[in-house]
């Protein structure tokens, strides 16, 4: 018995389950995305400035530093994107306290509302999916979530009921 319950509890595993996770992953992101895209158009923005503002709006003070290493990308690509924040209004920059060489970056009032309103259009689908699907499926979507995310990056430890997942190695709060 124990052995054919193994066997068939493995077949989440067989390449085409693994190949249509794929799938569902490439629909839902491009779907979950394109639900902020028409405000973002409006605003002149991308899905660029729109990670940006998640991030800043999820860790209030965190550098320029740690946004690069949350978003795995290059400086000068980071550098484009907040440059239009910051002239938009969105993102303030202010020296460090301990560190006046490590920017920190937190949203401003017009930076809390467009970040509310990118939130609110993709709450919805993403409420409802968790809805029809139940808690322990929500649970174990995260598990999952955070199984794919690459090596030693703690925010795949985090999260676990907390308000705002963990920073990159170094940051303390």
């Amino acid at each position: 018995m124990s052995d054919s319950k193994a066997g068939a509890n493995q077949l989440f595993l067989r390449e085409e389950a693994l190949r249509r996770g794929m799938e569902l992953l490439f629909r839902a992101q491009r779907d979950l995305a394109s639900d902020a895209d028409a405000l973002l158009a409006r605003l002149g923005l991308g899905r660029a400035h729109h990670r940006v503002i998640f991030f800043v709006g999820r860790h209030p003070r965190i550098t320029v530093g740690e946004l690069l290493a949350v978003l795995r990308i290059t400086k000068q690509s980071l550098s484009r994107v907040l440059a239009d924040l910051v002239r938009a209004g969105y993102i303030a920059q202010r020296p460090g306290a301990s560190d006046r060489r490590r920017r920190q970056l937190t949203l401003t009032d017009a930076g809390r509302a467009v970040e509310r309103q990118l939130y609110d259009v993709q709450h919805r689908r993403l409420a409802d999916a968790y809805r029809r699907a139940g808690a322990e499926a929500v649970d174990g979507f995260h598990t999952v979530l955070r199984g794919l995310i690459g090596g030693t990056d703690e925010e795949a430890a985090a999260d676990r009921g907390s308000a705002a997942p963990a920073l990159p190695p170094g940051r303390t709060g």
